[in-house]
């Protein structure tokens, strides 16, 4: 029998929930960067609108369609849909690697030496697994391409696995994580993000 928590249903809805929360959190800042209502440690982002907007964008397009996009039942049964959200999510995530970036070199000293390499890393990793997706299915492997997508994904939504450990503790402590203690929370969320796909990878 089959584990319930491994049911596509079950990975599904768990993924889009993750995904809902860290795009709810991102929109609140969206709407408190015109209302000049950010809290303290985000009112950096106001000076920068253009970054964070496209940040906010292309990663709730790239979070939404991930799930959906990796449906073997889309997959199957309708490919054309499948192509034509392939290439918005890639351009999302294109977006998400772009202005990650953007926002790391517009704040240089806003985040720790550690995190800020972290963000490096994965903004530019983002960007290569989703060039060598797009260069394996042009070569219809299609086995390889759907193995770096996975990839890119799980980098994308590394914000998602640090928003969802960040927020319980916020809840509980009524502020988040501060200091190593912060960029251990940070770097670990994301890099376990990345491995768990990884073991997804090498059992498919």
């Amino acid at each position: 029998m089959t584990p319930w928590f491994t049911k596509p249903a079950v990975v599904l809805a768990a993924l889009l929930g993750g995904t809902l929360l860290t795009i709810l959190l991102a929109l609140v800042q969206v709407v408190q960067i015109p209302l000049g209502s950010l809290p303290e440690d985000s009112r950096h982002l106001s000076a920068a609108p253009v970054w964070h907007f496209m940040h906010v964008l292309g990663g709730a397009t790239f979070g939404l369609l991930g799930p959906i996009q990796f449906s073997r039942v889309l997959m199957r049964k309708y490919g054309v849909l499948h192509r034509l959200m392939g290439r918005v999510f890639v351009a999302a995530g294109t977006m998400i690697s772009l202005s990650s970036l953007g926002l790391l070199w517009h704040f240089p000293d806003t985040y720790s030496v550690a995190v800020s390499s972290g963000r490096l890393l994965f903004g530019i990793a983002l960007g290569v697994a989703l060039a060598v997706a797009m260069w394996t299915i042009r070569k219809r492997d299609f086995t390889r391409h759907r193995n770096w997508m996975i990839r890119a994904y799980a980098v994308g939504i590394g914000a998602t696995a640090v928003s969802m450990v960040f927020f319980p503790i916020y809840l509980i402590t009524g502020k988040p994580p501060m200091g190593l203690a912060s960029d251990i929370v940070f770097l670990g969320s994301w890099t376990a993000c990345v491995i768990f796909a990884e073991g997804v990878v090498r059992r498919i």
